[in-house]
């Protein structure tokens, strides 16, 4: 369903982000509450930095049971070797049958520079460039098999079609790579890329490349106004600036029960913390919130990071979400089955079969 004031879909995700959680069930548990809310995707951070199990690893374990709700977990692109990435991110697409996608990500710092031993720390200009060519590189590497690349002909003994696989010959600034992939094209074509565009050295990847950006920012003029450059900059790369989803990043603290949002956290917007943008007040606020800003064409969606959870994404899920979708402002049900889908998405054609490509003998 559209909002009452005729703008797009309203589109929602969560993290599920638990700190001190190493094994996989609360994280299982997490999803599967936001798939009953009907959320877009969750999320899951990593970084090299922290202790704790792989974000990726994660979320190939909570994809078989669940069935609907997008996994995006947090890839790093620096210090990795961008084939493996791509590879990595086209399996949990093919594991989740069509729900993956990645929220791309840089490492800064001297220390996780240390534990790889290969380079120094960059500049996060320099890392966002790189990061782009990672994006590049990626989108190549998954149209490098054709869709019906693969024959799997027992009679014949024929597994794939070799003209249908190809050489993507990518040289770049900081890497090169030949190509094929070795994982087939992903049920979505390419699985979703997701950029936090807090840091504004992060923008001009995200407006090349993202299909989803996130924006953390403490008032609704700031969220706008990156809205409105990361859409004119999308458009100057050539892209449809209406492909490109901007949702706003809020920390959320439900956990006084239902009341009046505190000063400076409800209607008027949330407040800066050392998390981010805070939320601290009553679940029927919050869907205020939510429901004024998407209304006036400040943002896409939200993406809402739970202040403690579980608690806070149960009191989201059955109170926020149950709320909007009350009000017709928010979907009931998944109308479609992939991630791509959910966020009115198209998938996208294979650059090489559209231009009749064909590998060297």
């Amino acid at each position: 369903m559209t909002s009452s004031r005729g703008r797009g879909l309203l589109h929602l995700a969560a993290a599920i982000d638990q700190p001190s959680v190493h094994e996989a069930a609360p994280y299982v548990e997490a999803a599967r509450l936001a798939e009953r809310g009907g959320l877009d995707f969750v999320t899951l951070d990593d970084s090299f930095g922290r202790a704790g199990p792989v974000a990726l690893a994660v979320m190939s374990r909570v994809a078989p049971v669940t069935g609907r709700i997008g996994l995006v977990p947090t890839v790093t692109t620096t210090h990795t070797e961008p084939f493996h990435v791509q590879a990595a991110v086209a399996t949990l697409d093919w594991v989740s049958r069509g729900r993956a996608g990645w929220r791309i990500d840089v490492s800064a710092t001297e220390g996780e520079a240390r534990l790889f031993g290969r380079r120094r720390a960059a500049p996060a200009e320099e890392l966002w460039q790189e990061a782009g060519e990672v994006a590049d590189v990626a989108a190549r590497l998954w149209d490098s098999w054709e869709d019906d690349a693969e024959i799997r002909d027992v009679c014949t003994g024929r597994f794939i079609d070799r003209d249908k696989l190809h050489h993507v010959d990518f040289q770049g600034t900081y890497f090169s790579v030949r190509g094929p992939s070795i994982v087939p094209r992903p049920p979505q074509g390419h699985p979703v890329r997701v950029v936090d565009v807090t840091d504004p050295a992060a923008r001009g990847t995200a407006a090349r490349y993202a299909d989803v950006a996130l924006i953390r920012a403490s008032s609704a003029a700031q969220v706008a106004a990156v809205r409105r450059q990361l859409r004119a900059e999308a458009q100057g790369f050539g892209r449809d600036p209406d492909a490109l989803r901007v949702l706003a990043g809020l920390v959320v603290d439900l956990g006084d029960g239902e009341h009046a949002a505190e000063p400076g956290h409800g209607g008027g917007g949330p407040r800066h913390s050392a998390r981010g943008p805070l939320y601290r007040g009553g679940p029927v606020d919050l869907a205020e919130l939510i429901a004024g800003w998407h209304g006036d064409g400040v943002v896409d969606g939200f993406h809402l990071i739970p202040a403690e959870s579980p608690r806070d994404l149960e009191r989201l899920v059955n109170g926020t979400v149950a709320l909007l979708q009350h009000r017709g402002l928010f979907r009931t049900f998944y109308p479609g089955s992939t991630l791509r889908e959910h966020l009115g998405l198209t998938r996208p054609a294979n650059r090489y079969a559209a231009a009749g490509e064909r590998p060297e003998p």
